[in-house]
């Protein structure tokens, strides 16, 4: 039997020859990659800016809201530097500019980018108060904003949307994806979202990126905002595929609404477990038809009708 040491190289020697040919997952890149850590920790620098008196780092013993601002600002600041000036190879446009060009496109994304804090952070206010007037089971904002998984997948993908909408790669999606991981939400961070977003409970929750929420919108766990059809491929990139939400429209648990052609209007309830491919009238409830229920009982465990409590109008036993 060959002994450890022999097994390790001879494995090698075989992960090595694997490598020869000119798949995707072979690929040396002559440029740096994007840095998934780092990314997550400038969303937690990010958090920390949008709510100073909640998430500060306890590595910083300054005392004043300013001094750890402008500590926690420093580095964000450096990391996203960093790491736009990595992604922005992945654009073609940016394909052919030296370091020093490159560095200087990165520098000026990141300041517009910044410069819109106060924007997500008004926004986000009003997310707070959309869960807090929505949830009876809140007792407090702080609640919400220490432990929702919907707040928090909502401050993120607002933080990643404003990169996309600058038009930097890849890190929106690293941002969304981790919130996605964290809480079962998947919002992807071109879709657009308007004021006062309320998501109770979140887990299994799609919105896809050509999706548009207006403002006092309500969503349950187990939504779909989705595409109709993703068979053209990317030939659907840059089309409008997901559907539009007006204002003030409730969706329930497991409801799945596809296409970009699809338009809930405004002060529309969607009940639970509805399957919609077309647009719904303003002030419409769509629901789905009562389900008939049905009992099944052996011999060894007999129940009486009666002992049901229940309506023969709906009761049926097989």
């Amino acid at each position: 039997m060959k002994n450890i040491e022999e097994q390790i190289n001879e494995l090698a020697k075989r992960i090595l020859f694997d490598y020869r040919d000119d798949r995707t997952i072979n690929e040396i890149k002559t440029f740096d990659h994007a840095d998934n850590d780092e990314i997550i920790s400038i969303i937690e620098g990010l958090r920390r800016i949008v709510f100073p008196g909640y998430f500060r780092n306890k590595n910083y013993r300054v005392f004043t809201v300013r001094n750890n601002m402008s500590m926690i600002l420093e580095d964000v600041i450096f990391k996203l530097i960093r790491q736009i000036f990595v992604v922005l190879r992945y654009d073609g446009k940016y394909a052919d500019l030296s370091d020093n060009d490159l560095n200087k496109k990165a520098i000026e994304l990141t300041f517009e980018y910044l410069n819109k804090i106060p924007k997500i952070r008004e926004y986000i206010e009003t997310d707070v108060q959309a869960a807090y007037d929505g949830d009876p089971a809140a007792y407090s904002k702080d609640e919400i904003i220490y432990s929702y998984p919907g707040l928090y997948a909502i401050l993120v993908n607002r933080l990643a949307h404003e990169l996309f909408v600058l038009g930097v790669p890849l890190i929106p999606r690293v941002m969304t994806e981790h919130a996605h991981s964290k809480t079962g939400i998947d919002i992807h961070p071109g879709a657009t979202i308007g004021k006062y977003f309320f998501i109770d409970h979140g887990t299994g929750i799609v919105i896809g990126e050509t999706t548009e929420i207006g403002d006092y919108v309500k969503v349950y766990q187990g939504v779909t905002l989705g595409a109709l059809s993703t068979r053209g491929g990317q030939s659907l990139r840059n089309k409008k595929r997901h559907p539009t939400i007006e204002d003030n429209v409730t969706i329930y648990s497991g409801a799945s609404i596809l296409g970009g052609e699809t338009v809930v209007g405004k002060n529309a309830v969607i009940g639970g477990n509805v399957f919609i491919t077309r647009s719904v009238p303003a002030g419409a409830k769509v629901s789905v038809k009562n389900q008939e229920l049905r009992y099944n009982f052996d011999d060894a465990a007999k129940v009486e009708k009666s002992d049901l409590d229940t309506d023969e109008s709906w009761f049926y036993i097989i």
